[in-house]
């Protein structure tokens, strides 16, 4: 018997099982941050402590969002019993499923199998009615589209989050964590310790711990004042707070909040907001069916006409135009497959231009413009703000 063999499992040897449903689109990171501390606790307790299977609707390869082909071990109608049902999720994930999953996961839930997801995948779990009073995690990308279209979901920005019988998680490498602490509860702190000496990780992150807030993150030790305001414009988004009591809320006046963006920021205090409120608006317009008109009242703009003129400003087209070119994507995939059987292009695509078409329905797709110059502010003899492309100034 080895070192960590002792942490066996209460109720015999018998491993515990988990299955990934892996959805079309799905992100590779966070399948293999999910599986390999399971491989790793296996190998350094010498024992099967768990199993797993990767498993897709019809049992047929599944296409990672790189474009990459996984095979599936088994398809959902195959009858099997598993502990925990994970859903993998990733890119363009609104338009990724099918009702064949949601019913089967549904037949999981009813049998009181625990079910999770990683990624985009809490998507998923909420449209088949199964996050509804539960706190879940999602990847920061997701998250508005997750709380516009399910209320009764409480969205967290959590790395991971454990609610009774329903474990999520955010994507990239916060698997690792999530899986790390059932690995802790399981079988003890010496088996996780040793697995992350393995995969030279210094530590495991607790549930708590927040996904991407760059900004906020940034700024917070040096400059606590301007990470409270743009907290607080974070959250006010559908009726945005005008500056001077935004300035009154942190304790400084209107010419300091002025001075604080302009030096940390590059960039006014209303251009910033703008940029904000933008933002969300593209991720609404590319992954939900809201109106335009509802989405321009959701994101502060006083007239869908006032909306558009900014957008297209800001992204360099229309919300009308974002909106359909999300939408002929999901036309153009559909027809293809219904011709799958017609060699109508012999020269098949790279993997790399297949993942970059995918990533099209994403908001952050284009969201960095490296030919545009830098954030930055040139304060001696003018006040002109040289900013790139993501930030203007808005027009009444």
């Amino acid at each position: 018997m080895n070192e960590y063999s002792s942490h066996t499992r209460q109720d015999g040897p018998k491993p515990y099982r988990i299955g990934f449903l892996l959805i079309d689109n799905f992100t590779l990171i966070a399948l293999a941050s999910a599986i390999e501390p399971l491989r790793m606790a296996n190998q350094l307790s010498g024992n099967e402590l768990y199993t797993w299977q990767l498993l897709s609707a019809d049992g047929n390869p599944v296409s990672a969002s790189d474009g990459i082909s996984i095979g599936a071990d088994a398809a959902i109608t195959t009858k099997e019993n598993y502990d925990v049902v994970i859903v993998v999720g990733g890119v363009d994930i609104t338009r990724s499923f099918n009702q064949k999953e949601v019913n089967w996961l549904q037949s999981q839930a009813r049998r009181h199998v625990m079910l999770g997801a990683v990624c985009t995948g809490a998507y998923v779990l909420a449209s088949a009615g199964l996050l509804n009073g539960y706190s879940c995690s999602a990847h920061w990308e997701c998250l508005a589209a997750l709380q516009e279209q399910f209320p009764k979901v409480n969205c967290t920005n959590r790395l991971y989050t454990l609610d009774r019988d329903r474990m999520t998680c955010t994507g990239g490498g916060a698997p690792l964590d999530m899986m790390l602490s059932m690995v802790t509860r399981q079988h003890g702190k010496a088996l996780t310790g040793a697995i992350c000496d393995m995969f030279v990780c210094d530590r495991v992150r607790s549930d708590s711990e927040q996904q991407r807030v760059p900004l906020r993150r940034l700024l917070t030790p040096a400059q606590p004042k301007l990470a409270e305001i743009t907290e607080l414009m974070e959250n006010n988004i559908e009726e945005p707070i005008e500056l001077e009591e935004l300035a009154t809320f942190v304790g400084v006046s209107r010419r300091q909040l002025e001075r604080l963006f302009l030096k940390h920021l590059g960039c006014t205090p209303s251009r910033y907001y703008l940029k904000l409120r933008l933002d969300r608006a593209r991720q609404l317009l590319k992954q939900t069916t809201r109106s335009i008109i509802e989405i321009s009242a959701m994101c502060g703009f006083v007239s869908p006409p006032h909306f558009s003129r900014c957008y297209r400003k800001y992204i360099g087209i229309s919300p009308k135009e974002e909106r359909a070119a999300v939408w002929s994507l999901k036309q153009v995939d559909t027809a293809a497959a219904n011709m799958s059987g017609y060699d109508v292009n012999p020269a098949s695509p790279s993997r790399s231009s297949m993942a970059l078409r995918a990533a099209k329905a994403e908001p952050s797709y284009g969201a960095v413009n490296f030919m545009a110059a830098p954030l930055r502010y040139t304060p001696p003899t003018t006040t002109v703000i040289t900013a790139d492309v993501a930030v203007l100034t808005e027009q009444p």
